[in-house]
């Protein structure tokens, strides 16, 4: 994997769904497959990112007004795969999933969301599917299992994903603790987990997963107020990036 981070630049949008990569003001981490091909994550907010890859877009948890506010019309083109990890309104916006969408964008979710879209493919924990150009999905658990906190991610109800891009695995974790089945997840390149409380994982959750998944990058998000900075110290092993994702 290659990396670098691209400047901050004025907004354009490209017209055509995937067909150009419109220019960026927000912060990207560009890493190469297998293939040398690259892949840009652009780090929008919060929970909502923007993968780019060989002219597809896809985006994860798309929310328009939950902090940062983020007019999608404006400054990205139709996506060619919208991934939706949960009900929560700072990962499930109709709306913008709708602005986002064409008859050929191919929504995934979990099952609850995918009901609420009324047009999405519902992928439970466990599930996966192969987007064009190769691209394999996996839904993987993401829940809650602090006894007080289970009501905000029952087990079985949300998902995380992992997706392998040419050989490149990068793993969104949606909104969950350190739980048992990460146990199973290996061979990753990028990891995002989430780390504020109560809905996610304390600090000391992060540090314990990430050595759980021993990813070859991993870059915090989800945390909101929460100080990150100790998650670094924490791991030297592992090559974290400390970003603006609140």
């Amino acid at each position: 994997m290659a990396l670098s981070l691209l400047p901050l630049l004025s907004c354009n949008r490209s017209k055509n769904a995937g067909t150009e990569q419109p220019t960026n003001p927000f912060e990207v981490e560009t890493f190469t497959t297998d293939s040398e091909e690259q892949v840009d994550i652009w780090l929008l907010k919060h929970a909502s990112l923007a993968i780019y890859y060989k002219g597809m877009t896809i985006q994860v948890d798309p929310v328009s007004k939950v902090g940062k506010e983020i007019d999608y019309a404006a400054v990205f083109p139709k996506a060619d795969a919208i991934l939706v990890t949960h009900e929560h309104f700072d990962h499930f916006d109709k709306e913008t999933v709708d602005t986002l969408s064409t008859e050929k964008t191919v929504v995934i979710a979990n099952p609850r969301c995918a009901e609420m879209l009324g047009y999405a493919t519902a992928l439970s924990n466990g599930d996966s599917t192969t987007l064009p150009g190769g691209i394999l999905v996996e839904a993987v658990p993401a829940y809650n299992t602090t006894p007080e906190h289970q009501q905000f991610h029952p087990q079985g109800r949300d998902n995380g994903y992992i997706l392998t891009i040419d050989g490149l695995r990068i793993y969104i974790a949606g909104d969950t603790e350190d739980i048992p089945e990460m146990d199973d997840i290996k061979d990753i390149d990028v990891a995002f987990l989430p780390c504020n409380q109560p809905y996610t994982m304390t600090v000391e959750q992060c540090i314990a997963a990430a050595k759980t998944i021993a990813p070859k990058v991993l870059i915090p998000y989800h945390f909101s107020d929460t100080d990150i900075a100790p998650i670094a110290d924490a791991l030297p092993d592992i090559d974290v990036r400390l970003r603006q994702m609140q």
